[in-house]
């Protein structure tokens, strides 16, 4: 009897020993979860300058304005996270000053550039049933023309709006668009997760501001297929350089 008692214990804690050891190797470290999520996302939304196109569309306004150096400067600091991102804004509109007449020249002079793949991946997307939002801090007015091209709705897109007076002279912009202050995207974010009922949402881009929208987005990915931020790439469990890795991502069967 009391060999088979041993018997059973010592059976015991090896099967305890085995659980605990199968339990061990199935714990996802961060990246893969986030992985893991993006393969099962129900909503992806995606930050656009440097992220879904090369450049950064205001840097590139201010260019053609004839304020690049100035601006550039501005746009490095805010997406490092050193001040926040409404005063950023402020200040760079506060130098171009753009008119009506120039942003439809701008348009017209210099067509969007897509970061290579992002046509694919969002392809992929829309074909698993994925919702895709653009949520940017850019402006509506230079982001229509992306979305248009990636069959995006333009009610997906969440971005600045420029106010003009009635003679096309710039007047400001909408302080109350969400994108226009630091945190507004989380704020985006949040209010999709309302409205529509998304569980696993994942935001993907290469600022500050898309890593802070998370929470409440599910997940993030970083992005440093056009410009490495390496307090971003810190705060990534998953960071990217080629939109090739997401496919490849979500191709994986579970």
């Amino acid at each position: 009897m009391e060999c088979m008692l041993v018997c059973i214990k010592s059976n015991i804690q090896y099967a305890t020993l085995k659980t605990l050891s199968l339990m061990s190797i199935s714990v996802m470290s961060p990246q893969q979860s986030v992985q893991e999520l993006f393969r099962t996302a129900d909503c992806v939304c995606f930050d656009v300058d440097s992220t879904v196109i090369k450049d950064e569309g205001i840097d590139e306004l201010a260019k053609f304005c004839g304020k690049g150096d100035e601006v550039k400067r501005l746009t490095a600091e805010a997406m490092g996270g050193s001040m926040t991102f409404q005063e950023a804004l402020k200040k760079r509109l506060d130098i171009i000053r753009p008119s009506v007449s120039q942003i439809k020249e701008f348009v017209e002079k210099f067509p969007v550039q897509l970061t290579p793949g992002i046509s694919q991946l969002v392809k992929e997307l829309h074909e698993r049933g994925v919702a895709v939002y653009l949520v940017s801090g850019g402006f509506r007015s230079l982001i229509e023309p992306v979305a248009e091209l990636l069959n995006i709705p333009k009610n997906n897109i969440f971005a600045n709006r420029l106010k003009f007076y009635f003679n096309g002279e710039y007047a400001g912009f909408d302080e109350n668009e969400p994108t226009s202050r630091s945190g507004g995207k989380g704020l985006v974010i949040r209010r999709l997760k309302e409205q529509h009922g998304y569980q696993r949402l994942i935001m993907i881009g290469d600022g500050a501001t898309d890593a802070e929208a998370c929470p409440p987005a599910d997940g993030f990915i970083g992005f440093g297929g056009n410009v490495v931020r390496e307090e971003v790439k810190k705060r990534a469990s998953w960071y990217v350089i080629d939109f090739t890795d997401l496919i490849q991502n979500i191709k994986i069967q579970k």
